[in-house]
Order: structure tokens, then C-alpha cells, then sequence
């Protein structure tokens, strides 16, 4: 595509607006940034793209920012469609971006893309050193740390690009096209942006919308929503299940990972050398294996990484043990699921840090798992209440309410016996209380290692 004298308008400066401003500046585009907060006394980023010739705009997002006309807008993933200017973009025909789309016009180079409620981080990280282990020199971005658009004009037409992406970001796609693409698992999330499951699924399905002939999809075979979805696709289709065999994917096949690759079956190695731990993170190791096959590395390959990969930071991170008692980092954990998969990962009595932003979720289904594992809990945030309900009703005789992570350390430290877990795993967004889930994981961390 000819981008020079394009006219486009990016809406937010956060990480990937500024790279893809800065990648749209060099393709010769009009650039006008607008960002909805106030613009402060220094603002570096700001500076710099002003510097190469950008347009940068503060404080709202009015109307008037349309009468340039642009040619299309891309927009930061968290702000929503039903933002005024957005809506009448559309009134107006102006196509409505995020930065994956727009980043991918620019390389040739083989997408691997992985999406999912759960076990997004993980399974691309994963995928990633796979691939490196085959020496297939990958480029990691995405969610995962790295924006997409700022790493795309050094990705030889070679490299396989591996891009953890979000519901938030494929919203915004349109011809985007990766040649193999994981979408893990489909649970209720993101309801307050996307409004109904049926909508959030529907985001996620974008991912395959443009895949056809020999590009792969890697679903999930132990969901039933995906297997049904699945007959819509245009392209291959492989599997994973910790439940079943599959034809084409990975699975388990008498205690050891198999994968099947157009029909031939290649063993990976056993369950019980894999280092990491949890059964959610046991499919997170088949989907990978049936990801990383698909793109060109070997079941050697992929067993070389799950013998040594013992996870990522924030998801189900070993802090430290302080007098018999483990304390785990799950900070990750910002569904219902998530958390209950987390619990399920230990056998031990478990001291449950839980509680976060307030966005709807049903806690309900946590009861069972909690009147099993949980002897105590710590509950804070804006959802503190209801996951004391929920713990009261599962019968756990402790449940003290706190107001930080600090305190909620020393209260479940109180609490725990030798033989114990503390599982920070708070089932909830963090937006209530701090930044990111990185940085609630990094003060839980930071207040365990004063204990």
C-alpha cells in the first residue's frame, strides 16, 4: 500500500500509538496523535514525534480533529468504539484501525498469532523460544512487551513475527493474516468494552477472518464453542486436548505429549518433565508444541524448551518460601478463570489473595474450588465484598478484609501454617488500585520479600 501523503489520525499516545505514529511518520504520512488527557510540562514523546513532524493534540477527543479528513484512524485498543469521535468516523466511512493491522502491511515476514481468555503470555513466550531453539531467529511482540510497530522495520522477510494479541486489538483488523494462529481457550472477559460474550468472541474469531488455504488455526479441542466455530474456517485446522486424541495438533497419548503433523504422529516427550506446573499450563504446552510444529520447529525442539521453561513473571511466579510457607505471584489473573485455574494448580491448603477492579464478573463458580483448597483468604479492591461472600459460602473460616497488598502479605502471612500456599491469584483486573497487573505483581513481590 502507498502511504506517503496519507493523512492519519492516532488516537492515544501509550506504547503502540507513539511506535505506530513513528512508523506511519517515516512511511511519509500527515500525522495528527491525539491523546484524552491533559498535556503535561514534560512530555518527551510528545516531543520527539513533533519533532518528525507529527501533529500532537491534548486533552479530549473532539470532533474537529475529522475536518482534516483523514484517511483512516488508528486508535490505542483500550479506547472504546462508542467514544463520540469514533462513532461518527464510522457515520462517515473513515476505517477505524488498531496498530496490528497497520504494522502488518509493512512486512512480508510469516505471523504466528496466539489469542485466547487465558494463557495468552505463556504460549507465546513459549512458541518464541521453540522457534529460537530451531533457529528460526523469531520476533517476539505483541502484548507480550514489544509493540508490533515498533519492531516490524527490522523483521527480515524470513523471520517468523510470534504476536500475542488481545480481543481489544483484533477488533481493529482487516486484511491482518497471520500464516498460523492459536486462539486457546473462550471465556466471558472483557464484557464492559465489548458488551455481550457474542461480541467478544466474535473479536477473537477475527483472527482467522483472512486465513485460507495452507495457513493453520490451532484451536482448542476441549471446547465445544470452538470445535462449532471451527466449521466456518477456510484453512487447515490442527488441535490440542488434554482430554482427547486429535488427528492434526498435540495431545496426550498414554502419559506423554504427541503431536500429529498432516497425519504423522512425532512424540514430544513425557507429561512429567514438563517444569511447569498447573493443568491450565499443561495446554498451554500443547497448544505451543502445536503452534511451534505448525511454523517450522521439531517435537525436539519443543520438548528442549518445556523441559527447562518454568514460566513467565506474574503467572503462577514463584516469589520465595519463608518459614515452610510458598508464596506464589498470579497477578495475571484477571478473570474468574484464570484464578480458579490457578487454585486447582495446588494440592497444599492454600491463604487466597483475591479481589481487584469491578467489571461484572461472577465469582459463583469459584465456590466449589475455594471450599476445597482455600483455609483462608485476604480480599481487597472493589470487588473485596463479593469474593468474601464467596469464600463465606464456600465455608472458609478466615476472610479478612484490607485495603493494600502490603497488608494483605502480613494478614495471609499471619494466617498460613508451615505446608501452605500464599496464591496472589486476585481473579479481578487490577485498574482499581494500581497501573497494570505487572505492578500489583510487583509490590505483592516486593512486600513477600520484607516478610
Amino acid at each position: 500500500m502507498e502511504m506517503a501523503g496519507k493523512r492519519v489520525l492516532v488516537m492515544g499516545l501509550a506504547r503502540s500509538g507513539e511506535a505506530v505514529a513513528r512508523l506511519l511518520l517515516r512511511r511519509g504520512c500527515r500525522v495528527t496523535v491525539n491523546d484524552g488527557r491533559e498535556r503535561k510540562a514534560d512530555e518527551p514523546e510528545a516531543e520527539a514525534l513533533e519533532a518528525m513532524g507529527a501533529t500532537v493534540l491534548f486533552g479530549g477527543h473532539p470532533l474537529s480533529l475529522l475536518e482534516d479528513r483523514p484517511d483512516f484512524i488508528v486508535k490505542n485498543p483500550g479506547i472504546p468504539y462508542a467514544v463520540p469521535l469514533l462513532r461518527e468516523a464510522e457515520r462517515r466511512g473513515i476505517p477505524i484501525y488498531t496498530e496490528i493491522e497497520v504494522a502488518s502491511w509493512m512486512t512480508r515476514a510469516p505471523i504466528v498469532a496466539i489469542t485466547g481468555s487465558n494463557g495468552k503470555t505463556t504460549t507465546t513466550t513459549l512458541v518464541g523460544d521453540m522457534l529460537a531453539e530451531a533457529g528460526l531467529s523469531p520476533v517476539v511482540a505483541g502484548n507480550i512487551g514489544r509493540v508490533f510497530a515498533g519492531v516490524v522495520d527490522q523483521v527480515r522477510p524470513e523471520q517468523p513475527v510470534v504476536l500475542e494479541v488481545s480481543s481489544f486489538q483484533l477488533a481493529g483488523v482487516e486484511t491482518f493474516r497471520p500464516r498460523v494462529a492459536a486462539l486457546l481457550n473462550l471465556y466471558p472477559a472483557h464484557l464492559d468494552y465489548h458488551g455481550t460474550f457474542e461480541a467478544y468472541a466474535d473479536a477473537k474469531w477475527r483472527l482467522f477472518q483472512n486465513m485460507t488455504g495452507d495457513d493453520v488455526a490451532v484451536l482448542n479441542a476441549d471446547q465445544q464453542i470452538l470445535r462449532e466455530r471451527a466449521k466456518t474456517l477456510s484453512c487447515r485446522v490442527a488441535w490440542f486436548s488434554r482430554r482427547a486424541g486429535v488427528a492434526e495438533g498435540a495431545c496426550i497419548e498414554d502419559g506423554e505429549v504427541v503431536v500429529y503433523l498432516r497425519g504423522q504422529r512425532q512424540p514430544v516427550l513425557p507429561v512429567d518433565a514438563i517444569a511447569l506446573r498447573g493443568d491450565h499450563n499443561l495446554e498451554n504446552a500443547l497448544a505451543a508444541c502445536a503452534v511451534a510444529v505448525a511454523a517450522g520447529a521439531s517435537p525436539s525442539d519443543c520438548a528442549a524448551v518445556l523441559r527447562r521453561f518454568r514460566g513467565v513473571e506474574h503467572r503462577l511466579e514463584f516469589v520465595r518460601d519463608v518459614g515452610g510457607v510458598a508464596y506464589y505471584n498470579d497477578s495475571k489473573s484477571t478473570n474468574p478463570t484464570a484464578a480458579l485455574q490457578a487454585l486447582r494448580a495446588f494440592e497444599g491448603r492454600i491463604v487466597w489473595i483475591a479481589g481487584g477492579l469491578n467489571r461484572g464478573d461472577d465469582f459463583s463458580p469459584l465456590v466449589p474450588e475455594v471450599q476445597r483448597r482455600v483455609k483462608a483468604a485476604v480480599v481487597l479492591g472493589q470487588t473485596g465484598p463479593a469474593l468474601a461472600t464467596v469464600c463465606r459460602a464456600a465455608g472458609v473460616p478466615n476472610v479478612e478484609p484490607v485495603q493494600a497488598i502490603d497488608q494483605a502479605v502480613l494478614a495471609a502471612a499471619r494466617l498460613a501454617e508451615p505446608g501452605d500456599v500464599v496464591l496472589l491469584s486476585p481473579a479481578c483486573a487490577s485498574w482499581d488500585m494500581f497501573s497494570s497487573f505487572e505492578e500489583r505483581g510487583r509490590i505483592f513481590k516486593e512486600a513477600v520479600h520484607r516478610l
